[in-house]
């Protein structure tokens, strides 16, 4: 692992930062050093403080211990404008511009040159002309910014940080909804950034992007750094190893769970997809099986899962039910089939926080029934107790806020939900993310349980040795696309890290 000494050149440098929030320790002794004239890669999943690392090196968070060190001093900047105004930009995957203003007014707003009082528009756009002519963009800077593609606003965007910064670039996701003409062509705008000396920090969930443009790479896992080291001296394998925290060469052989004679699936997905999101993909699931999706964060695991539970309709194949092919425009027409879905981000998308935890457990159920067959009360404290007992929710009342209880406590309530409609194909995004040991455990043993009793599931994980403990098959995506499906003795860690690492062990595909 290369560690920073304060005697080295860098631009900007986080040393032994700590930042927590409650009770959790979102960073704990990172250390960072960003060189002028070079691509830094900034990775990690989901919670390895990639964010809030940056959000400190930006001024929209104090540490709560270490140091920010710019050109060699400590400093502490008051927010975002004032890191700014030290020579640190940021662009966010979605553009923070006014589509409605003109490409010019965009990249001058807020410092435009005025004369006795008034904006000196022609000047503005000679300016923006020349601007955007050194990284190779010849517009149209008086037409509004929003009839671009969303390519052209991020270089827009790219330009106006540059411009108001000039030191440090930190791209937050730039390349999430460009395609591979437009990622080129950004990438142009990078490398001419770099050889003007701005030190640039790439975050990223594309790997081949990582290789193609960056010098070096930082991992972070759980609010820890693992480790920066040169791109040159690094494989894919490598970086998937340190991402996830599995060194394939000492992983024992654990396989899944035996696979089922083929018979007819419950649910059928063929060529199933949706434009932008995540290509097409064929997967079947049968009954009284689980089939694991592996893959790192933004490899299309997620968008898999929408569009199976129709938040985003495919646009493309067919999904059958036995031989009975069915339409899913919406999840109302997916519960109606039987389909369950507990989404990665429980807060955001799953739990209703101020509604009780028996509203939650049936809510699902009494959409299905329909508001014509509305359960009383008695009826929703019978479900929500039945499967309070047989999840162990621990909660003071069925009629608490669904807010008040812990992470693992919550996860459980959105379970209950879809099980209590009796689901014939239940999707499980990330389930035993966030959460104690304890219901880790129990929600593990549920699925087990689940499969026995012979229902389909599609279960999205982060941790291999789970995945590996409870699949009949792995789906594995990669840059949003179903790349592999594992069976029988290839359901190992050491076959999964390498089909995401696009370095295939035997065929795997």
């Amino acid at each position: 692992m290369e560690t920073v000494d304060p005697g080295t050149d860098f631009v900007l440098e986080a040393r032994g930062v700590g930042k927590i929030f409650g009770q959790n320790r979102a960073l704990n002794d990172v250390t960072l050093g960003l060189r002028a004239g070079e691509v830094h890669a900034l990775l990690g999943e989901n919670g390895a403080g990639k964010s809030t690392l940056i959000k400190i090196l930006t001024g929209a968070y104090q540490p709560d211990a270490g140091d920010v060190v710019l050109d060699g001093k400590a400093v502490q900047f008051r927010d975002p404008l004032d890191a700014q105004s030290h020579g640190i930009g940021t662009v966010y995957q979605e553009v923070n511009l006014l589509p409605n203003r003109s490409v010019a007014e965009n990249l001058y707003l807020g410092h435009q040159p005025t004369r006795f009082g008034f904006v000196r528009k022609s000047l503005i756009a000679r300016n923006a002309r020349a601007l955007l002519a050194r990284y190779g963009l010849d517009i149209d800077v008086e037409a509004e910014l929003g009839s671009y593609s969303v390519a052209v606003q991020q270089i827009v965007a790219i330009c106006r940080a540059v411009e108001l910064s000039g030191k440090v670039l930190v791209l937050d996701e730039p390349t999430a909804s460009l395609d591979r003409h437009e990622v080129d062509r950004l990438f142009e705008v990078i490398a001419a950034l770099k050889a003007e000396g701005l030190a640039i920090v790439f975050i990223t969930h594309f790997l081949d992007q990582v290789f193609a443009i960056s010098d070096r790479v930082t991992i972070l896992r759980n609010g820890r750094l693992i480790g920066t080291r040169p791109l040159a001296g690094l494989t894919r394998t490598d970086v998937v190893r340190m991402m996830l925290g599995k060194d394939v060469s000492f992983v024992p052989a654990v396989t899944g769970i035996e696979e089922r004679e083929a018979g007819p699936a419950m649910v059928e997905f063929d060529g199933c997809g949706k434009t932008g999101k995540v290509k097409p993909f064929s997967v079947r699931i049968h009954k009284g099986e689980v089939v694991g999706v592996a893959g790192l964060l933004g490899s299309g695991r997620t968008e898999m899962a929408r569009v199976m539970f129709g938040v985003d309709p495919s646009d493309s194949g067919e999904i059958r039910m036995g031989k009975k092919r069915i339409d899913l425009k919406n999840p109302v027409q997916a519960i109606a089939h039987g389909f369950g879905f507990c989404p990665e981000d429980r807060k955001a998308e799953g739990i209703l926080g101020d509604l009780s935890v028996r509203e939650n457990i049936v809510i699902a159920l009494q959409g299905k029934l329909g508001w014509f067959r509305a359960l009383n009360r008695d009826e929703q404290m019978e479900i929500a107790g039945r499967f309070a007992e047989e999840l162990d929710i621990r909660a003071a009342s069925h009629d608490m806020p669904v807010k008040l209880l812990s992470g693992g406590n919550q996860q459980k309530v959105i379970l209950a939900r879809w099980l209590a409609t009796d689901p014939n194909f239940l999707i499980l995004d990330e389930p035993t993310r966030g959460i104690d040991v304890g219901a880790h455990a129990e929600i593990v043993r549920t699925i087990n349980r689940l499969r026995e009793d012979g229902l389909a599931l599609m279960v999205i994980s982060s941790e291999l040795d789970e995945i590996v403990a409870y699949s009949s098959r792995v789906v594995v995506m990669r840059d949003r696309e179903m790349v592999a499906e594992l069976h029988g003795d290839q359901i190992t860690p050491a076959v999964i890290v390498q089909a995401i690492a696009a370095q295939p062990e035997g065929d795997i595909a």
